[in-house]
């Protein structure tokens, strides 16, 4: 009997390449991604009394410890620039990157019997949280305009945002590349060692503090010369002092130092994509 070829309408099979981002296929599952953007936004505050004015009150709150810390009792200089701005400046770039880290460390993890169940891109999972927490950012940076007019008109403080501040979307894909490729990489390694889960909270406080969220670089430079190269070549670093030189004329900014930490964000958010379109492979049978 002579046998003759199927053809098939789709052929589901594991990502070939090593990087393999295939932007047809998200846009074919576009729906799913807004869904999946929908339910993060939804569903992190329900059922709580105050809902979304948590992403208020946590950076209001952290800057007015960082003032009363870095400001108040180690007296930590921040130049023409209110202290309690200076810190929430900082706060508010470095909760983007943490939000989007912590969130995607844990995708395989988290959705596993979704994953077992049904094909989808499984990139669509940690894109939905770089999307829904870019919605939480824009709030934070909403809160952040408020004072920063605030304590122009009624503070009497000389400030204004530098020309600069055009190139403000290059570092929020520094931050979204940076969190994203971190994220897949220990997402990727949790499935195995469970432990990571408990190291990433703790290994992103101390990241913090190593990162200019509360003191400018240059006091480091100072205060701290041998040490200060840790704080200098962490790409947050930079970020965030370039995030203060564009809204507040204070900081360190250089084209050398954004154009590294581009390079940086790209090569991390590669590494990241192979090791997590590698696992996403057998991950299932090691979770």
């Amino acid at each position: 009997m002579k046998q003759t070829k199927e053809t098939w309408l789709f052929e589901i099979s594991p990502a070939k390449r090593l990087i393999a981002l295939n932007f047809k296929e998200i846009w074919r599952y576009r729906d799913l991604l807004i869904l999946f953007v929908k339910r993060d936004v939804v569903t992190l505050y329900k059922q709580t009394v105050l809902g979304p004015l948590w992403y208020l009150i946590q950076p209001l709150f952290t800057s007015v410890i960082f003032t009363l810390v870095f400001n108040t009792i180690a007296g930590i200089d921040t130049g023409r620039v209110p202290p309690y701005l200076f810190n929430l400046a900082g706060i508010t770039a470095w909760n983007y990157f943490r939000d989007c880290f912590i969130n995607t460390s844990d995708t395989f993890k988290k959705n596993e019997n979704i994953f077992s169940k049904v094909y989808f891109p499984r990139v669509i999972m940690p894109l939905s949280v770089i999307i829904s927490n870019l919605l939480k950012f824009g709030i934070q940076i909403g809160i952040f305009v408020f004072f920063y007019l605030y304590f122009i008109f009624y503070g009497g403080y000389e400030i204004m945002p530098d020309k600069s501040l055009l190139f403000f979307p290059v570092l929020i894909l520094i931050m979204a590349m940076l969190g994203l490729g971190f994220g897949m990489i220990t997402s990727s390694m949790t499935t195995k060692y469970r432990d990571l889960t408990f190291l990433v909270s703790f290994g992103v406080q101390l990241l913090m503090y190593i990162s200019a969220v509360g003191y400018p670089l240059e006091v480091v430079k100072e205060k701290a010369a041998k040490y200060a190269w840790v704080v200098e070549y962490n790409p947050m670093t930079t970020v965030i002092e370039a995030f203060r030189y564009m809204t507040l004329g204070e900081g360190t900014i250089s084209a050398f130092s954004i154009s590294m930490t581009l390079i940086v964000s790209v090569v991390v958010f590669l590494i990241g994509l192979v090791i997590f379109n590698r696992t996403e492979k057998s991950f299932i049978d090691t979770i």
